[in-house]
């Protein structure tokens, strides 16, 4: 689990096949100053388990699902990556819960400049949509981000725009992002919950008003 607060920018120094999937090296010393075999690393938002490391690197495998599923489909050395460390029961939620569980990418529609920040506007799939909300919380390549603007039901192409101050320009990968760019999306926890739950939902009980049907054999 994580709260989408980046703690550092990394690198990634080596891709190899592994088996359908790839495995990567990342250079992260933050990341890594006490991270063990089996621990979580949020790359970019997604969850990634250590597998080896070094005093400066980790390497992790990252499947064919989560390939197809994020930027990391078609990731080669020396892209910088956000990284996190799972957050600690005993650490603060600065940002939100985010659990590294990439729903899809968006794109990168506009980036309009400001005197100390950067709105960005990004497509995002229909079907997430609706699980994104005016002032609610989404996660952008790992970055825990306030949503400031959405776009209205049934647009074409579905978007959601976020501020970004100085500080998250400079600590993320977000502060080099070019219009085209893609990005992973994860959405809320809570939103995609109540979307699953809605699904089930009872059908709509009978109109009580309406007249009850005769008895079998009764009199009129």
């Amino acid at each position: 689990m994580f709260t989408g607060i980046v703690e550092e920018i990394g690198e990634v120094v080596a891709v190899e096949p592994s088996g359908d999937g790839v495995r990567v090296r990342v250079r992260g010393p933050r990341a890594v100053s006490d991270a063990g075999h089996g621990d979580s690393i949020s790359v970019s938002g997604v969850c990634l388990t250590v597998v080896d490391r070094g005093e400066d690197w980790f390497t992790a495998d990252v499947m064919q699902q989560t390939l197809a599923m994020s930027t990391l489909a078609g990731v080669a050395e020396g892209r910088p990556v956000n990284l996190e460390r799972a957050t600690a029961a005993h650490g603060r939620l600065g940002g939100h819960i985010v659990q590294g569980h990439i729903d899809g990418t968006g794109e990168l529609l506009e980036v309009r400049p400001g005197a100390e920040w950067r709105v960005l506007r990004i497509a995002l799939p229909r079907h997430l949509a609706p699980l994104v909300v005016d002032k609610g919380s989404i996660a952008v390549d790992g970055v825990s981000l306030t949503v400031s603007a959405v776009s209205a039901p049934g647009a074409s192409p579905d978007w959601f725009e976020v501020s970004l101050i100085p500080e998250t320009l400079s600590a993320t990968t977000l502060g080099d992002r070019a219009v085209g760019d893609r990005v992973n999306l994860e959405t809320d926890i809570l939103a995609r919950h109540v979307q699953r739950l809605m699904a089930f939902a009872a059908p709509a009980a009978p109109d009580s008003a309406a007249s009850p049907a005769p008895k079998e054999g009764g009199s009129a």
